[in-house]
């Protein structure tokens, strides 16, 4: 029987994984890794991966067979520019969750698209605090019930694939976690064709144990559930705001291909250094 073409990505001696059963991250993973197999990426030498602290960090850091570095609660952003200004030759991946990188590091995501910063950001919105048994994130839905708001949310929540498109950042989609082509493709887009500047992938994927068995549903059927309620944002925007409060506006917010901050910064460099 052939091998997982993803296990050539993983470190096999800390399989299995510590996610819960049916948790989407590792649909996530798999993609991640089909992105690149199809790329032709044999190994991950140039690759380094940051993430901060929450169930989505784990991803990178332990079971990615890449130099990672697993940093501070909100902090994985500010680190992995530093990886990048200090070596701009290799491929920095942030992977992280929402309350990780749109609450406790929000700044940091804002700055780093204003910046253009040469990074490639994946966040999984799993719309609450994952590890710390489900408590109300930034994007957690209006209504919702968690340890936090146990009358409902009164909030409404971020959205933050289009807070990230209206800044300068080059490249900024949105799939659920039921979206798997699009997401490999989107993956796939931003390590190839959009390879420079500030690329943002938010992945809508509810928490399997704080979002779905709250609801009374398994993993399976919130799959089916999302397949319905994930349409793209073409469709989603000629909607009315009571349908559109329905459904989760998906694909590609934006796709541009300006230089991005290491270009830029170099030449600011060399115009300092004439000056002088």
């Amino acid at each position: 029987m052939a091998e997982h073409f993803g296990l050539k990505y993983l470190r096999k001696e800390v399989l299995p994984t510590a996610f819960c059963p049916g948790c989407y991250n590792g649909i996530l993973m798999n993609a991640l890794f089909q992105a690149f197999m199809e790329l032709g990426i044999e190994d991950l030498k140039r690759f380094v991966f940051v993430s901060g602290i929450g169930c989505s960090s784990w991803i990178p850091s332990p079971f990615i067979k890449a130099d990672s570095l697993h940093t501070l609660h909100g902090r994985a952003i500010p680190v992995a520019t530093g990886v990048k200004l200090a070596n701009p030759e290799l491929n920095v991946i942030v992977i992280g969750g929402d309350g990780d990188l749109a609450s406790i590091g929000g700044n940091h995501l804002l700055h780093a698209a204003r910046r253009n910063m040469d990074l490639l950001v994946i966040m999984i919105n799993n719309q609450v605090y994952g590890m710390t048994r489900g408590q109300a994130a930034p994007t957690t839905p209006h209504g919702m019930i968690t340890p936090t708001t146990p009358y409902g949310n009164p909030e409404r929540p971020m959205d933050v694939a289009s807070i990230i498109a209206g800044t300068n950042a080059n490249y900024v989609a949105r799939w659920c976690i039921s979206q798997y082509i699009p997401l490999k493709n989107s993956i796939k887009d931003a390590l190839s064709r959009y390879s420079r500047g500030f690329r943002f992938i938010e992945v809508y994927a509810p928490c399997v144990t704080y979002v779905v068995r709250r609801e009374g549903k398994t993993p399976g059927e919130k799959l089916k559930e999302l397949m319905k309620k994930c349409i793209r944002i073409e469709t989603w925007k000629n909607m009315s705001r009571e349908e559109r409060e329905k459904h989760v506006a998906t694909g590609v917010f934006k796709a541009e291909d300006k230089p991005g901050f290491i270009e830029t910064y170099n030449k600011y460099i060399a115009q300092a250094l004439g000056e002088k």
